[in-house]
Parts: C-alpha cells; sequence; structure tokens
C-alpha cells in the first residue's frame, strides 16, 4: 500500500461487475493496518448509513459497498474508501491465506 490513497470511487468502480472475481485491500492509514479478502462480486452499489452528521442527501452519508461471497460461502460487504485497493484475482490460483481478513498491526 502506498502513503497516498488511490482513487477506487468513482474512477475504477464502473469497471467492476458481478461475477468478477477480485482481491480487496483496505487499511487503517494512520495505523497502517492492513486487511484483504478475495471472493467474487455479488453486487456494487451506493447505500446511505443512518449517519446524523452527513448533511448530504436526505441527510445520510452514502458510501460505495462492494459485496463479495468468498469460497466458502461467506458474504463480505466492504466499505470502500480512497484507500481501498481493487485488484482482478485469479480465477483458481489464490492461496487461503489470501482469502481471508489478515489484519496486520505494526
Amino acid at each position: 500500500m502506498t502513503d497516498s490513497p488511490e482513487q477506487t470511487a468513482p474512477d475504477t468502480l464502473p469497471e467492476l461487475a458481478p461475477g468478477m472475481r477480485v482481491t480487496v485491500t483496505q487499511q487503517v492509514q494512520l495505523k497502517g493496518w492492513t486487511a484483504s479478502v478475495t471472493g467474487v462480486i455479488e453486487s456494487l452499489e451506493q447505500r446511505k448509513t443512518g449517519s446524523w452528521y452527513a448533511h448530504s442527501k436526505d441527510d445520510k452519508l452514502w458510501l460505495d459497498r462492494l459485496i463479495l461471497k468468498k469460497d466458502d460461502g461467506e458474504i463480505v460487504v466492504c466499505n470502500l474508501d480512497p484507500y481501498s485497493r481493487i485488484e482482478l484475482a485469479d480465477a483458481a490460483g489464490e492461496s487461503s491465506a489470501d482469502d481471508g481478513d489478515d489484519a496486520q498491526a505494526d
């Protein structure tokens, strides 16, 4: 991961489609923690949160959400931000270590 945020929304989001196998890597920028998950895209959407302080459309904060289905059937919802990195994954070549959350602390 780099120190500067990579733009995932809205520039690359239209390139993603249900059925594509991807790896999403997210980080907590201030702590340097990262987590990755690999799965098949179920859907990509914007949903509003119940944020009372957002002060945007409908007084809600709209988030880009990528819903993945992992190989074991688990459904994972990724809230995408500027520090999210999305990469195409191999159809069969991913190891089980890459398929789960592998949070790391410095």
